[in-house]
């Protein structure tokens, strides 16, 4: 006989002991989150083929119902990059329709893994399959944004790796160089920007000869 685990929403076991406090916290939680979540999902759904507006309804809705129900304190939903290719995947062959479809049978399939704890099978997965499928998330996701970086004029790109090249390559005699540059110079501007605003801001807390700030899991003398 299985033995299903009684499910209770985290929040409910904070009703009586949350204050004013906790509520403030919450709020400059939520609004942090906001910022960094709705524009990452605006740009998600237009990398998966869908619409801006679509990452914002779906950020909203699902962070809701994640923190409506879910089981811990301190834990956040919001938008993943690796869903991009398998929605992406999806829409081009099979339509925003069935794309729903998928997402509920998706949904169900989960409340059942979760309903008969089958996520602690992660640990016999080995960590080089786990490495190698987001290695591979992301040469897809890049691969994807080089018709927008080179400004191509083609049709909209298949979902296959190869025939995601092939589409580019019979393309790039339509690159735009104006586009281009636009893209190199915010591509500098992200590198850039987060490290000299981190040395700044550190610097300006301490002495520079004393001033450190972590990166990349290491720590580094600001100079």
């Amino acid at each position: 006989m299985i033995h299903l685990p009684a499910f209770r929403p985290r929040w409910l076991e904070m009703y009586g002991e949350y204050t004013a406090a906790r509520l403030r916290t919450d709020i400059l939680s939520g609004i942090t989150v906001g910022i960094l979540a709705l524009p990452l999902a605006i740009a998600f759904a237009i990398a998966s083929g869908m619409t801006p507006e679509s990452g914002i309804y779906t950020a909203i809705i699902a962070g809701l119902i994640i923190s409506a129900i879910g089981g811990s304190r301190v834990q956040i939903g919001g938008p993943t990059g690796a869903f991009i290719v398998i929605v992406y995947g999806i829409v081009v062959n099979y339509g925003v329709t069935n794309l729903l479809i998928c997402t509920m049978m998706a949904g169900v399939m989960l409340l059942a893994m979760g309903l008969l704890r089958m996520g602690a099978w992660i640990r016999f997965i080995p960590v080089s399959v786990i490495s190698g499928f987001t290695k591979g998330i992301a040469v897809l996701i890049l691969l994807s944004q080089f018709k927008d970086f080179l400004g191509l004029t083609t049709e909209k790109l298949p979902a296959e790796f190869f025939a995601q090249i092939r589409v580019l390559w019979q393309a790039l005699h339509t690159i735009n160089w104006t586009t281009v540059g636009l893209s190199l110079a915010c591509l500098v501007l992200i590198l850039t920007w987060p490290k000299n605003w981190a040395r700044a801001t550190c610097c300006r807390i301490a002495p520079p000869a004393s001033c450190v700030h972590v990166k990349s899991l290491r720590v580094e003398k600001c100079r």
